[in-house]
């Protein structure tokens, strides 16, 4: 046992009961209560698979958690911009710098106010944690106020959600507008290749190469039908009656069919003017318009395409618990406080105590 008249030590005071007492006083008295609001929401879109539990209980409606979306809320609401978007009236300037609110706790209260240590304090104050497994996204606001809890949990919620649609605004935006600008340029092609193929056929006169060798072709062989049966006729004639006077026309009517015969041929085929020539141009005009329009098929269907995948992928926040309206203060553990305090005095207390008694038996030996 203490002897009766036995006294604190320096070190016991300094490092038990100062502190201790501080806490009490802390607690008891200066101690603003906290509320914290609370609210659980998930980033949705219909265009994805359910993979998770929580996303397959929603899969009926076609839903999936878009974890680049839920990863840029996260990011945002733990920004300076998150901050300003909530601020911009004033919401929690007053509600952290209010009057009533103890001086420890209050924004401004020891320190001088800014906007670099208003986001410090922010960041104390508000608290986003994602649920991997479910892909829920749990925001937690404390305030000094039930009231003003739940209203700033509310409108950091309704920024998230602005930003989650203007992010998927923006998406299908851009899907659409690529596919437009595809769809103009196969669109210009297309009409740049047909103007040339008409162009050319106005300039060439011909309507389809292959067509006029075709029907040149059938001509020549009539001639050729011709040329042979005069030549048949000549050769009877000079065989039975070579003094007939039918003969010299003969000859010349097979002289006049070999030429037009031979200046057909050569405007199929041989000359730099000839249909074979003409034919090689169209063919090129040709498949270069027919490629142009199947491009500008495939443009416009994938267009159609980037229209509906617009209309289907839409990502939207979907509030599972809206924010809370606390009941009553949870913060500060006024006991737990005090206790966890004089714990650690006493441990402090403890550990020099030993290295002080360690110390003078040193200098001792």
């Amino acid at each position: 046992m203490r002897p009766l008249g036995w006294r604190p030590s320096p070190l016991f005071v300094l490092c038990v009961i100062v502190p201790t007492v501080a806490a009490f006083l802390y607690f008891a008295v200066f101690a603003s209560d906290v509320y914290v609001s609370e609210a659980r929401f998930v980033v949705r879109s219909p265009s994805k698979a359910a993979a998770t539990s929580l996303g397959q209980v929603l899969g009926g409606a076609g839903l999936s958690g878009v974890t680049e979306e839920s990863n840029a809320v996260v990011e945002y609401l733990e920004s300076r911009a998150a901050l300003a978007d909530a601020d911009r009236d004033g919401l929690l300037t007053r509600a952290y710098s209010a009057q009533g609110v103890s001086r420890f706790d209050r924004f401004g209260g020891l320190l001088p106010a800014n906007r670099e240590r208003f986001f410090d304090y922010y960041l104390g104050k508000v608290e986003v944690e994602p649920d991997t497994t479910t892909q829920v996204l749990h925001l937690t606001v404390s305030a000094f106020g039930a009231a003003e809890a739940r209203a700033i949990n509310e409108r950091l919620l309704q920024r998230s959600e602005a930003l989650v649609n203007r992010l998927s605004s923006r998406a299908r935006s851009d899907a659409v507008t690529a596919a437009e600008d595809e769809a103009r340029t196969a669109q210009a092609r297309a009409r740049d290749a047909a103007v040339r193929l008409a162009a050319y056929r106005n300039r060439a006169g011909i309507i389809d190469p292959e067509k006029e060798a075709e029907a040149r072709l059938q001509g020549i062989a009539k001639l050729e039908d011709e040329r042979v049966a005069a030549r048949t006729q000549l050769q009877q004639m000079e065989a039975f009656t070579p003094e007939a006077s039918q003969i010299p026309y003969l000859r010349t009517q097979i002289a006049t069919l070999d030429r037009e015969i031979a200046r057909r041929r050569s405007g199929i085929a041989g000359g730099r003017s000839s249909l074979s020539a003409a034919a090689a141009r169209y063919q090129v005009l040709l498949l270069d318009s027919e490629l142009a329009a199947k491009n500008l098929a495939a443009a416009l269907a994938s267009l159609q395409d980037a229209h509906a995948e617009a209309r289907r992928k839409r990502a939207y926040v979907e509030r599972i618990a809206p924010p809370s309206l606390p009941d009553y203060p949870i913060r500060p553990r006024r006991l737990g406080g005090i206790l966890a305090v004089l714990v650690l005095g006493l441990l402090a207390w403890g550990i020099l105590t030993v290295l002080l008694a360690g110390v003078r038996e040193h200098r001792e030996g």
